[in-house]
């Protein structure tokens, strides 16, 4: 099989976590405290964007392909108890070109106009119905179709809702520019959006209560598992974004001047609103602190027992560290404090440098090969050689019955 065949052959959903660590690093550093909105920093932020958007287009290109080429592994993937959660990363990585689509190109370049605007709103829908079947459908998939066990418990198993609060964030970030031009609209977004986070925060918390059960039962995930800890910074820290910039688009929002409602058209009910987003965000920034430092101590023992090779899921290590970053510069600017600004950004650099670190080790994995082989997609082969496997012993027993079948009617005969 030819490097291209293999590569196509192994493609995993999970390489758009790729396009999420990517487009948060633009995401971030268009939010960086210190020469904010300079044009060196836009402009790091854009390169970055066309970046992580010929990643996302190539990873279309070969996911579809896959697809295409080898239906058959279609319903193997989907019913993976572990690869068919890699899917929720795709609403994720499409977000974050949202938002600096948005952010960077359309408001701070002036870029397309308000047909650009239009383009990313509608782009932003495709990204609601795509996170609305991971949060639901795939979570209903985990109900009714696959077998789980509290002792395999891990981060990923929360990607589906962590899908549902990074597009709701995306959903935000678009509310300020459609008031502009759109009011009805702009609350139609806010209301989907605030949906959409509430949804992904319930399930997020849940996840959080299992897999704090199963740290205390049966450990931490070993080997390189121990990576998709990580991913419990990405539920409260982006929950804790994507409230600060719902609240914030409330109180832009409201009061609104038509109806009856005596709370849509109070004068103190968006200050309020915003208010109350702010305790939440607090809230949810400490507790993904709390993750942070419970993933420091979970890293260091697992180092410990010995180094772990380079593989696909050390990009987990970036998007999650992203929105943390993120949310902590967020809180700089509401509470206008100089801890959270210089942690944010201390942070924030250091995940740059992650970032560096792990783009740099994947180019040499990508050129071998190895990368491909991501132990998840090892089973889904195992699942289809065992079902080929099956499928010839049937066909060696109808043989053998037929040909008892035969002898049987010839022994009649005669």
């Amino acid at each position: 099989m030819s490097w291209l065949s293999h590569a196509v052959h192994r493609f995993s959903p999970a390489w758009f976590v790729v396009n999420m660590g990517t487009g948060g690093i633009s995401m971030l550093f268009h939010n960086y405290p210190y020469a904010y909105d300079s044009k060196p920093l836009e402009v790091f932020s854009t390169i970055f964007f066309f970046l992580n958007l010929v990643l996302f287009v190539l990873f279309n290109v070969l996911f579809i392909a896959r697809l295409i080429i080898w239906p058959e592994l279609v319903p193997l993937m989907v019913y993976h108890p572990v690869h068919n959660l890699y899917l929720g990363s795709y609403p994720m990585g499409l977000a974050t070109l949202i938002i600096v689509a948005n952010s960077v190109l359309n408001t701070e370049w002036d870029w397309g106009g308000k047909p650009l605007f239009w383009f990313i709103w509608a782009v932003w829908w495709y990204d609601v119905a795509i996170g609305f079947i991971c949060g639901f459908v795939l979570i209903h998939l985990m109900f009714t179709r696959q077998h789980h066990e509290l002792n395999a418990a891990n981060s990923l198993w929360a990607l589906p809702a962590v899908a549902l609060i990074v597009v709701a964030s995306a959903g935000g970030v678009l509310v300020t520019p459609l008031l502009e031009i759109d009011p009805w609209r702009a609350g139609l977004t806010l209301v989907v959006s605030a949906f959409l986070l509430v949804v992904g925060l319930m399930i997020g918390f849940v996840f959080f209560s299992l897999y704090f059960l199963r740290l205390i039962l049966h450990g931490l995930p070993q080997g390189v598992n121990v990576l998709s800890g990580w991913i419990t910074l990405g539920i409260a820290g982006q929950g804790g974004y994507a409230v600060l910039v719902i609240g914030q688009g409330l109180e832009e929002w409201l009061p609104v001047h038509y109806g009856y409602s005596s709370f849509m058209r109070g004068s103190t009910t968006g200050l309020t609103l915003e208010a109350i987003s702010v305790y939440i965000g607090f809230i949810l920034w400490s507790i993904t602190t709390m993750w942070f430092f419970y993933n420091l101590l979970a890293m260091q023992e697992a180092l410990r027992q010995g180094w772990f090779p380079f593989s696909l899921p050390w990009w987990e290590l970036i998007f999650p560290n992203v929105v943390y970053a993120n949310l902590t510069i967020e809180l700089s600017v509401v509470f206008d404090s100089t801890f959270f600004r210089v942690w944010g950004a201390m942070y924030a650099t250091a995940t740059l440098l992650l970032w560096i670190m792990v783009f740099t080790l994947t180019i040499p994995a990508v050129i071998s090969g190895e990368i491909f082989d991501m132990p998840d997609i090892e089973q889904i082969d195992a699942a289809e050689r065992k079902a080929e496997t099956q499928h010839s012993l049937q066909g060696a027993e109808q043989w053998e019955q037929g040909e008892l079948e035969r002898d049987g009617s010839r022994d009649t005969v005669s």
